[in-house]
């Protein structure tokens, strides 16, 4: 079992619901801080807001200059935007000062084996964030409920050669479902050497400490803080 400031540290504290409002948006940045949490992943709407109320937060601490980074998507949930709008997404988004961008791989293009597509989709958006940042993070959304192991391993192979950071999960809102430990595991055995992000459906400090031990770097929740709590003894 991994310790709450583990587990913590791993986390990125995430709000994508479609009618999340300003002030959810400005408490989630709170606990973010509050508990040390590696992110906050919100709608591109939200990053600006993000980044000056973390900013903010940081001017008032004692440990100004780290914290939470700001993590926003493209593309998101469906993946079937066209590869130049998930671009323009990620632009604008690392414009307003997010860090990391997670974007939908094109589900239906990985699904008929058209690894040329798949590619070309992840690398439109792996420019664009690592022409804005050196340190840019680029996470691909895979969807690893509704594929074969062969797809998910076809995934993993593309988004390396596109020279994408992460591969990830889920996005949480595809009705088979998120995260599971075996899908981890099958990740980390073939995305080398990206790293992985688990999300979808993770809501547990048990759930967490799993996706870890599987071999995921990120836990992507909207339940950190009662996970965090879980694993505290509160």
């Amino acid at each position: 079992m991994n310790n709450a400031v583990q587990l913590a540290s791993a986390i990125e504290h995430t709000l994508l619901r479609p009618e999340a409002t300003g002030e959810q948006i400005d408490k989630l940045c709170d606990d973010a801080v509050r508990y040390a949490f590696a992110g906050v992943c919100v709608h591109p709407v939200y990053v600006r807001r993000c980044v000056r109320r973390l900013e903010s937060l940081r001017s008032t601490s004692s440990s100004a200059g780290s914290g939470p980074v700001v993590v926003s998507v493209a593309g998101f949930p469906l993946g079937a935007n066209c590869s130049e709008t998930k671009a323009d997404e990620a632009r604008r988004a690392m414009d307003d000062g997010a860090t990391e961008v997670d974007m939908v791989i094109h589900l239906g293009a990985l699904c008929s084996g058209d690894a040329k597509s798949v590619r070309h989709d992840v690398e439109s958006v792996v420019r664009v964030v690592h022409r804005a940042r050196g340190d840019g993070i680029v996470k691909v959304i895979l969807e690893t409920t509704v594929l074969t192991a062969e797809q998910i391993v076809m995934g993993c192979r593309c988004c390396a050669e596109a020279e994408a950071d992460f591969v990830k999960t889920s996005s949480g809102f595809h009705p088979s479902g998120g995260a599971t430990v075996e899908h981890v595991r099958l990740l980390h055995r073939h995305a080398a050497p990206m790293r992985v992000k688990a999300a979808g459906g993770i809501r547990t400090a048990a759930d967490a400490s799993s996706m870890l031990d599987a071999g995921a770097s990120r836990i992507g929740t909207s339940n950190g803080v009662a996970i965090v709590a879980e694993a505290s003894g509160c």
